[in-house]
């Protein structure tokens, strides 16, 4: 009985992952672009630059970020590269992404202007990339399942000595999660695939097909709504940080662009209006759910 269950588990987390996976193909199979607006979404993955006066802007597929909603598109990092399209005239096509590291090469080679994913803000990254000012603040947490008991494994970051640990490949958080091995002074052994976005990893660790997985706590909480009592997301693994859009080094004129637009969105009471309105309809929109 239990090996029927656990293939039953392993079995919906494919089947939710491949979902997902549909999901995302036909999204870039949908060309909705009109002459009437300045943005156009959603697009294939970068393999040239549209050219002329629009951007092109690669945006992480989360709930947070950008996500299809029956017919809407949502997430609040979407809709405020939106306003700032439509209120700049200036045009904007967007590409949705699953892996970070694929999408920092498709900028580096020019193919994307801006990079709208989970990257913090640190010393090592600033020597690679420029930065906006900060969208929002956010931090790495341990994604686990809750125990029957209702307790969890991990109740600090001293339990996960000897461990192993689930990362987004590419993704600052394997930076972190070995750099926390080392202030423990044990090994935590960093597990990743280029294919799994932070939803899938999720999904994983819900399903109980991998134990833990470290994501961004705004992206963990919108999914943790739809599993409760079941995953755990409360064990910090960093501290707060500033949470921006990558742009190549050296374009300081489309940073300028952005900032520009952020601050004067801030300033007029439109960014928290925005953030309050999106994150709200963003916690409904939870894409998937495990009835295991």
């Amino acid at each position: 009985m239990l090996k029927q269950a656990s293939k039953t588990r392993h079995g919906n987390a494919g089947i939710l992952i491949a979902l997902l996976a549909v999901a995302i193909a036909c999204m870039y199979a949908l060309h909705r672009c009109s002459t009437s607006s300045p943005v156009q979404q959603p697009a294939t993955a970068g393999t040239h630059h549209s050219g002329g006066d629009t951007l092109d802007i690669a945006i992480a597929y989360s709930p947070t970020f950008y996500y299809k909603r029956g017919d809407s598109l949502v997430g609040f990092h979407y809709e405020l590269l939106h306003t700032i399209a439509l209120r700049s005239k200036r045009p904007m096509k967007f590409h949705p992404i699953v892996t970070l590291a694929s999408a920092l090469q498709a900028l580096n080679k020019g193919y994307y202007d801006l990079v709208a994913a989970e990257y913090p803000v640190t010393s090592e990254n600033k020597a690679r990339f420029l930065f906006t000012d900060p969208v929002m603040l956010d931090k790495q947490v341990l994604v686990q399942r809750v125990l029957p008991s209702g307790q969890v494994a991990i109740k600090s970051q001293l339990d996960l000595a000897g461990d192993t640990v689930w990362v987004v490949s590419g993704s600052p958080m394997a930076d972190r999660v070995a750099g926390l091995s080392r202030e423990i002074g044990d090994t935590i052994v960093v597990a990743s695939d280029r294919q799994y976005g932070p939803e899938q990893l999720f999904l994983k660790v819900a399903s109980g097909e991998v134990k833990y997985a470290v994501v961004n706590e705004s992206i963990a909480r919108a999914l943790a709504r739809s599993y409760r009592g079941k995953v755990d997301v409360g064990t910090a693994i960093s501290f707060t940080q500033f949470q921006c859009w990558v742009l190549r080094a050296g374009n300081r004129s489309l940073q300028a662009f952005f900032n520009s637009w952020l601050r004067r969105l801030k300033a007029s009471g439109d960014y928290d209006r925005l953030r309050a309105g999106s994150m709200s309809t963003t916690m409904q929109a939870a894409p998937m759910q495990h009835n295991g």
